[in-house]
């Protein structure tokens, strides 16, 4: 009995998978809209970083799509001296989740494997725009998954008390 229950677990872990099947860029951008000027000023921009991510699934055998969209804005005053954007993508087989541990694994685990090869297309098109390289802070996105939740529910209970109408601000 106790070797049929260890077989059974055994199975269903084996049942659970994550997979990297293939890392791309999507799309790359780069901006330099201040140049050759810039290069004359004081280097002392302000850094603006946004993130995005978004799933899809590809096919009905596991596979997913999700794309790590990160935007890095330099300025100088309000003058736009750089801008530049990736969207770093990837291919994962996650079999045996559903519900909530797939949208996890989709919004913590594919990002953080995508995160070190934006960083590096990042850099790499700022030094080749002929910028000091920058290098991202770590990214956690566990947390930021915490926060996207925690949004949604609050914005779903508001809308609940508000009888189905989204609370205006």
């Amino acid at each position: 009995m106790a070797e049929e229950q260890a077989a059974a677990a055994q199975e269903g872990q084996q049942q659970q998978q994550f997979g990297i099947q293939r890392i791309y860029n999507k799309d790359v951008s780069f901006e330099s809209p201040a140049t050759p000027d810039v290069f004359r000023r004081q280097w002392q921009p302000k850094f603006n970083v946004d993130l995005n991510t978004k799933s899809n699934a590809v096919d009905e055998e596991g596979n997913f799509e999700v794309v790590l969209t990160i935007t890095v804005t330099a300025k100088i005053e309000e003058e736009t001296i750089f801008l530049v954007e990736v969207q770093q993508a990837g291919i994962f087989l996650i079999t045996g989740f559903e519900g909530d541990n797939l949208r996890r694994l989709l919004g913590t685990a594919a990002p953080n494997v995508l995160f070190p090869y934006a960083r590096e297309n990042i850099d790499a098109l700022v030094v080749k725009g002929g910028f000091p390289a920058i290098m991202l802070s770590p990214v956690n996105f566990d947390a930021l998954y915490q926060q996207a939740v925690a949004q949604t529910e609050s914005r779903a209970q508001q809308a609940a008390e508000n009888g189905g109408e989204p609370a205006t601000h």
